[in-house]
């Protein structure tokens, strides 16, 4: 059978694009998912748990709803280790930490900046509002859409949830009811996307309400090799379900498959870097610079021996509610460039020692990173993972802003009401004492944060948008791959520079927004 579109992946993007272009009935849309294909109703009870780590710590789930063997290094002293990205309906919305934070309206005025006319602030609100449900009342809100915004009140907050807020507010950091308001920074609650305390992913919100309609064709367990051209126009897909060799056509493919996947399947299909497909003995269709300029958040930690009174106990208990925002200050960084959060446990119920992760932590990420790195085939074959390289803390920018605000970190879990919950206080996963960072060089931290930060799972980039005679871009301002025709890609690969945020909602929000575009110029 031929479709008029083939989405290739069901996460963030792809449930959004079948979702909406399948509201066309005349429209024949199939969806193709490398994961499972579930019923919202037929979902493991640990996915909907306000716990995430009930879900991607144990190996069966990781097996299940994940890339056990993905890999990826975050700087360059380090070693190559998980990378975990969803996989199933629903993708990486089915198995993250439900934080449901808005991109900065500052940052998509920076993309228009560059040359990404229509990609403003002012540009994608709509579609932050379309997509969202949120009881505050406020012009930059939106109702009714299918991704519920619930923030917990503090009765439902954790201990260290509690003393991050106080302790964050001691040395200076005012309260702010909204973190999706414009411009905001302060403490916060963390938004999630719940209802009644349990997930609500894409699967949910997009695809169930849509399973009803006979022109939306849904097939799990897909891995898509490569594309199919005729005479540089997309065809169709090649792909394996369960091992067998199939092929699905269509008029037109739009590539969802996320920030790693996207780029890996371009380049098998021979649209990529010359040197890289011919090294692998892949024909070459178009020479872009796919696999490039990816990125994620930087992230390190401060772990916490809580005391015995304050251990979480409920394996259902909600990770993190508590959330502080702030800008570096440094030249040549961004406003809104600082996220810390608290988290009340490293895997109860699950990891009963929290050996890894320590028992509780407060934690630091950079927005807006300036260093990049690179996503790329490591064999032809499907069934071989890409290699990553994300190359983290290479520009000293990001370095400068990764130390001062660990430092401030340093300074937030020093206070009173963090200090009262721990017998002692460590550094990201070493044994140093919180007293270390008094008197450590700042090459003594700089070389902390090298051997030990790790990343936030926000991967973006890989297959950038950008205005024509951008020697950057991999697809255009509509999303549609350079040099070829009736072929696309819609999903965090696409974006030029960072959200400021957690990914899932602006990923989410392209997807929102593309499939508006092609609708109206069908």
């Amino acid at each position: 059978m031929s479709y008029d579109v083939i989405v290739v992946g069901a996460g963030s993007a792809g449930a959004v694009v079948a979702a909406r272009l399948s509201e066309d009935r005349s429209r024949r849309v199939l969806l193709l998912e490398a994961g499972p294909d579930y019923r919202s109703g037929d979902q493991p009870t640990e996915m909907a748990s306000a716990n995430v780590f009930n879900l991607i710590l144990p190996e069966h789930f990781q097996k299940q709803y994940m890339y056990a063997d993905l890999m990826a290094r975050r700087t360059k002293k380090q070693d190559h280790r998980i990378y975990w990205r969803g996989k199933g309906l629903g993708g990486s919305s089915a198995v993250n930490a439900q934080i449901a934070i808005r991109g900065v309206l500052h940052a998509f005025d920076r993309w228009a900046d560059i040359g990404c006319t229509g990609w403003s602030g002012e540009d994608v609100l709509p579609y932050f509002n379309k997509l969202e449900d949120d009881p505050i009342e406020a012009p930059y809100h939106g109702k009714g859409g299918p991704i519920p915004i619930y923030r917990a009140p503090f009765d439902r907050w954790g201990n260290v949830d509690m003393a991050m807020r106080d302790s964050a507010m001691a040395v200076g950091h005012p309260w702010h009811d909204d973190l999706n308001a414009p411009n905001a920074d302060g403490v916060c609650t963390y938004a999630i996307n719940s209802r009644d305390g349990r997930r609500v992913s894409v699967n949910d919100g997009y695809l169930e309400p849509a399973r009803s309609r006979d022109n939306l064709t849904i097939v799990g367990n897909v891995t898509v090799d490569r594309i199919l051209f005729e005479d540089k126009r997309a065809v169709g897909v090649s792909a394996f379900v369960s091992d067998e060799a199939r092929e699905f056509h269509a008029a037109s493919v739009i590539l969802c498959a996320g920030a790693i996947h996207s780029p890996a399947i371009l380049q098998r299909s021979g649209v990529g870097p010359q040197a890289l497909l011919r090294e692998h003995q892949i024909p070459v269709v178009a020479d872009l610079p796919v696999g490039e300029g990816f990125f994620d958040h930087p992230y390190c930690r401060i772990e916490l021996d809580l005391k015995p009174e304050f251990k979480v106990l409920d394996t259902d208990g909600r990770h993190t509610n508590c959330c502080v925002k702030m800008s570096s200050g440094v030249a040549g960084g961004v406003p809104h460039d600082i996220l810390y959060n608290a988290m009340n446990h490293g895997g109860v119920g699950v990891r009963p020692d929290s050996a890894q992760f320590g028992e509780a932590m407060v934690n630091l990420i950079l927005m807006e990173a300036k260093s990049r790195g690179t996503v790329r085939i490591s064999t032809p074959r499907h069934c071989d993972q890409p290699v990553i390289d994300e190359n983290m803390l290479d520009d000293p920018i990001d370095l400068q802003r990764m130390r001062l605000a660990y430092r401030h970190l340093g300074k937030i879990a020093s206070q009173g009401p963090l200090q009262r919950l721990a017998n002692k206080m460590t550094l990201a996963d070493t044994d140093l004492p919180l007293s270390w960072l008094d008197d450590a060089s700042d090459q003594q931290v700089d070389d902390l944060l090298l051997e030990h930060c790790s990343d936030a799972q926000h991967g973006l980039g890989g297959c950038c948008m950008g205005p024509d005679g951008d020697e950057k871009a991999v697809v255009d301002l509509q999303a549609r791959v350079r040099g070829v025709e009736g072929l696309r890609v819609v999903d965090g690969s696409i974006m030029p520079l960072d959200c400021q945020a957690n990914t899932n909602l602006s990923i989410i929000m392209v997807g929102e927004k593309i499939a508006d575009d092609i609708r109206r110029w069908r």
